[in-house]
């Protein structure tokens, strides 16, 4: 009966690092349930129960399961440079089956921050937590339900310069990328701050560097003529220098009363495409003979972008209410010089013809070049600025729970100047606002943790609606309904249905038209790819688009691994008067826009407008599943066993040090685990202060401290009340004496060599150390052990040295060097691996053009895109290796081909879109943790990482070919994708 209440210590040094994480996230009013009261009826080998919160402070909290969950070590096992690598490398985990909406909603510790770019420079090392949550969820922060939400869940205490190197080209030459960055990060709380630089420059890759095949008539051609692919961009040469400072601020005392933010940009961009050479034909009086005039250099398009940007976030606690304000505004300015080619219409090009022609100039000689009338410009001015304020709070509760409101209201306002000296109607300018308002509720129906209808499991409704009004186009609405049920706590299931209205975009509606000459096109009326006249620009008569989504979702927990899940999706879109770039030129598409085609008496397509249209229905049908899996390698290093290490055991039991002692602070080789002399002390100071009374949490742990805090920072009474009915009652003092552990200890901290006596274990406890054959499990008693004689040597018979011994080496799981402050770790030694499948099934994808009109299949013969229909399976791949400081991740994509058909008259042919499987394969080492390379002393390689990534492994294109299975001039492999494999290496340091 001596052990009893140790048990329940030791259950409590088990189970309290969730307990001493958990906490309400920011801005939700919902409080931790009041742990158990103590019965004082502890008996030898009676059962421990311990009961937590899920959600960890920043968490957000939902009804909605999250898609993927990942710690801070499954983090760092994806290799990332910065949380923009991170996002990218989780593509398929972020993609939306819903073919909707783009960017993910991004948050920051719960609440909503401006725009990705506040957080899209950090380290991934600064990251505690990542969730990845299904559409439904955005609706919380006001945003439509057709984008995934992301929350960053930051470390509170983190400091970091990073300096970053990389360089890269593609395997067949050319197209070489170089990229210089430094960034530094210092988060203290609710405050942090960044800045950054980043330059990348890109090398250009020509048409002759790929061997590409001119489009027959693109340049009328003579023996003498140099090759022309050679000034003919594939890939542009560019120059990109960019800056970023973002900044946070805690409001009040400690960060209590809110956040601000504020956010700046600056990227400045120069890119130089090449597009061909400008020749001029002279031929003599009797066309015996032809010369051309070159100018040396080729034709060219500069381009200068200049982008400002600033963004700035407001959040405040208000009672139970979480109010953020977010601005977001940009200024871009695009300049743009295109040479002018030589024409006839050129005096000093008509001068030479006629001198050719009329035998005064002799053409078989040198030629003076041709001077150039300059360069046309096209100048564009974009102003962009987004208000948006949301109020998320729990206004009332109900039998099931309390109901979760969100209001939201914003502004948006646009304008677009552009000028073009290749257009006659000369300025342009277009401007939009757009006010908008919503509301969202979750309602709690049944509830197992409120006895409520609890044998249906936990049932919640959502509704929501919302208007914009368009300056310029008038009053669009939307509204969606959905439930949520979790019939256990493994399986969630959930159905959605949205209503929409959407405005077409202010270019598509009011762009100005341009008349573009010689762009190649496929006619599949005769087969071949010819050089077309090609209009673009705005359309006036486009109307709003009305939107009507039906979703399914099913995701399962798998038991037998760490936030392994099942995701089952099924998405049924339809839509009317959808607005559309102008499809590829099919036979059903010029029969539906006859008025838009041009062709001369022998069916010679001559020109195409391809302006925006209005289609009246797209219908789409689509199931997407996938599973994500987690998992550890090897086992944990000694030191975290023994409670040494930053792990389970050794995380919660720092409470137990001194106050101000840190891992930084500790004597090299010193260990302390959890001491039951200072557990105690922390416990009379917390409950000296009368009831009713908010004691001194100041000599708590911060952990602690952060547990017993509410929604607005500030200590709730209510938590505090729960932890003083559980620790300071006079049974629990006898439960937490330490002179009861250390009994224990006399046990199981015996000297090397000895086996324990177990006998003298309580019934309970001798039962949780024995594995499925009825022995006892010696890996789990080797745990017990090293976890309980990592104590301060209380009772324990062995001597300091054995302590040490038991307790193991050091491998890496506290942060390196002493500097714990600055929140750089290893885990506990032991690896991480992940795997993550998505399968993408579409049933059904068709638009029918107009009332009564044709209807496109685009699974079966047509296409709207020059890539083709769409395929009807698609698969995407994520799996990733790390342990002992060396990883690898490889991604994969593959799509089924598909087949467009032709008109079926003679001389036009139908083209088939081969699958294509694309893998990237990313090798990456941590320097320091290789003991061969640095010994105990890394130097300048700690927190350094050399990595090696290749894109497109197997140098994989789309092959397109007609009946004949001849490929096209305008679908040769360079001209879809002229980079193919590229391979990049990366040097990237922490400071």
């Amino acid at each position: 009966m001596r052990f009893a209440p140790a048990v329940s210590l030791i259950a409590l040094i088990i189970a309290s690092p969730s307990l001493a994480q958990t906490a309400e996230p920011a801005g939700a009013a919902a409080q931790a349930a009041p742990a158990p009261t103590p019965t004082g009826n502890d008996t030898v080998g009676s059962e421990i129960i311990v009961t937590a919160p899920r959600a960890i402070q920043g968490a957000v909290q939902t009804s909605s399961a999250p898609v993927v969950e990942l710690d801070e070590q499954q983090v760092q096992s994806y290799g990332a440079s910065s949380i923009q690598d991170l996002i990218s490398q989780l593509a398929p985990e972020i993609g939306s089956g819903r073919g909707r909406g783009g960017r993910p909603v991004f948050l920051v510790n719960g609440q909503r921050i401006s725009n990705f770019r506040e957080i899209f420079r950090y380290p991934p090392e600064a990251i505690k937590r990542l969730e990845i949550l299904p559409e439904e969820v955005a609706l919380k922060y006001g945003f439509p339900p057709d984008q995934r939400v992301i929350n960053f869940i930051l470390k509170d205490n983190f400091r970091s310069l990073s300096a970053e190197v990389d360089y890269g080209r593609a395997t067949q030459g050319g197209g070489a990328k170089s990229e210089l960055q430094a960034s530094q990060l210092a988060i203290n709380g609710k405050s942090r701050l960044n800045a950054s630089i980043d330059y990348k420059h890109t090398s250009p890759i020509t048409e002759a560097e790929r061997d590409v095949v001119q489009t027959p008539g693109s340049v009328p051609t003579l023996a003498s003529d140099p090759n022309p692919a050679d000034f003919r961009s594939l890939a542009a040469k560019d120059s990109t220098l960019e800056v970023d400072f973002t900044s946070t601020n805690g409001l009040g005392k400690d960060g209590a009363d809110g956040q601000f933010t504020i956010n700046t940009q600056v990227i400045h961009e120069d890119t130089l495409n090449l597009s061909g050479l400008d020749l001029v034909t002279l031929t003599s009086p009797d066309s015996s003979s032809a010369r051309r005039a070159i100018d040396a250099k080729p034709l060219t398009r500069q381009t200068l972008t200049d982008t400002y940007s600033l963004g700035s976030t407001f959040n405040k606690n208000l009672g139970g209410y979480q109010f953020t304000t977010t601005l977001d505004s940009s200024y871009t300015s695009t300049d743009s010089r295109i040479d002018r080619s030589r024409t006839l219409d050129d005096p000093a090009v008509q001068a030479l013809v006629d001198a050719a022609q009329a035998g005064t100039l002799a053409i078989n000689g040198d030629l003076p070049n041709v001077p150039r009338l300059g360069f046309d410009r096209a100048q564009n001015r974009a102003y962009d600025v987004a208000l948006k304020s949301t109020l998320i709070g729990n206004p009332f509760e109900l039998p099931a729970g309390e109901a979760d409101v969100t209001l939201n209201a914003g502004y948006d306002w646009s304008r677009n100047e552009s000028t073009d000296t290749r257009r006659l109607a000369g300025d342009n300018a277009l401007i939009r606002g757009d006010l908008s308002a919503g509301a969202n509720i979750g309602i709690p129906i049944a509830s197992r943790r409120n006895d409520v209808l609890s044998a249906i499991g936990d049932l919640t409704f959502n509704l929501s609606g919302g208007f914009d009004y368009l300056s310029d186009f008038g009053t669009l609405g939307n509204w969606t309904g959905g439930l949520v049920w979790k019939p256990s706590k493994s399986l969630t299931l959930q159905g959605a249905y949205i209503e929409r209205e959407t405005a077409p975009g202010l270019s598509q509606l009011g762009g100005p038209s341009l008349i573009s000459y010689n762009v190649p096109v496929y006619d599949f009326r005769t087969g071949q790819t010819v050089l077309v006249t090609q209009t673009s620009g705005g359309n006036p008569n486009l109307l709003p688009e009305h939107q009507r989504d039906f979703k399914l979702s099913a995701n399962y927990d798998l038991p037998f691994l760490d936030r392994a899940n099942i995701l089952v999706e099924y998405y049924h879109n339809r839509s009317n008067n959808v607005t559309a770039s102008f499809p590829l030129l099919t036979p059903a598409i010029e029969a539906a826009f006859p008025d838009r085609v041009t062709r001369d008496t022998n069916g010679q397509l001559l020109a195409i407008d391809a302006r925006p249209v209005t289609f009246a229905e797209t219908r789409s049908d689509r199931i997407r599943y996938g599973f994500n899996l987690f998992g550890k390698v090897g086992k944990p290093s000694p030191e975290e066993q023994s409670g040494g290490g930053r792990g389970r055991f050794g995380r919660l039991m720092s409470a137990a040090r001194p106050a101000g002692e840190s891992n930084g602070q500790q004597q090299s080789g010193s260990r302390p685990g959890f001491d039951p002399q200072r557990f105690a002390q922390l416990r009379e100071q917390f409950c000296a202060t009368p009831t009713g009374q908010v004691p001194d949490l100041s000599a708590l742990p911060q952990q602690m401290q952060d547990r017993l805090k509410g929604a607005d920072g500030k200590p709730d009474p209510a938590k505090i009340a729960a932890m003083r009915t559980r620790f300071c009652s006079a049974d629990a003092a006898q439960r937490f004496d330490p002179e009861r552990f250390a009994a224990l200890r006399k046990v199981l901290c015996q000297d090397p060599g000895k086996k324990p006596d177990l006998s003298t274990l309580p019934p309970g406890l001798q039962a949780r150390l024995k594995g499925p054959d009825g022995k006892v499990d010696p890996a789990k008693l080797k745990q017990l052990e090293s976890r309980i004689c990592a104590a301060p040597g209380q009772g324990n018979s062995g001597s300091g040295e054995q302590q040490q011994a038991a307790r193991g080496s050091d491998n890496g799981s506290r942060s390196s060097g002493g500097r714990g402050n600055r929140g750089f770790s290893r885990g506990n030694g032991q690896g991480r691996w992940s795997l993550s499948f998505y399968h993408t099934i579409n049933l059904d994808n068709s638009i029918l053009v107009a009332p009564g009109g044709p209807t496109l299949d685009l699974m079966n013969g047509d296409a709207t895109g020059s890539s083709g229909g769409v395929a009807r399976q698609q698969f995407e791949l994520d799996a990733g290796l790390f342990y002992k400081g060396i990883g690898t991740r490889i991604s994969g994509n593959y799509s089924t081909g598909t087949t467009v058909q032709a008109s079926g008259v003679p001389g036009s042919s139908d083209l088939h879109f081969g699958g294509l499987a694309t893998f990237n394969l990313r090798l990456f080492v941590a320097l320091d943790q290789q003991k061969w390379l640095v010994g105990d002393n890394p130097g300048f390689l700690n927190h350094a990482r050399l990595s090696l990534h290749v894109n497109n492994i197997f140098d994989a294109y789309q092959k397109v070919t007609d009946a004949n299975g001849v490929v096209p001039i305008s679908y040769q492999p360079a001209l879809l994708d002229p980079y193919g494999r590229f391979v990049k290496i990366e040097f990237r340091k922490l400071f």
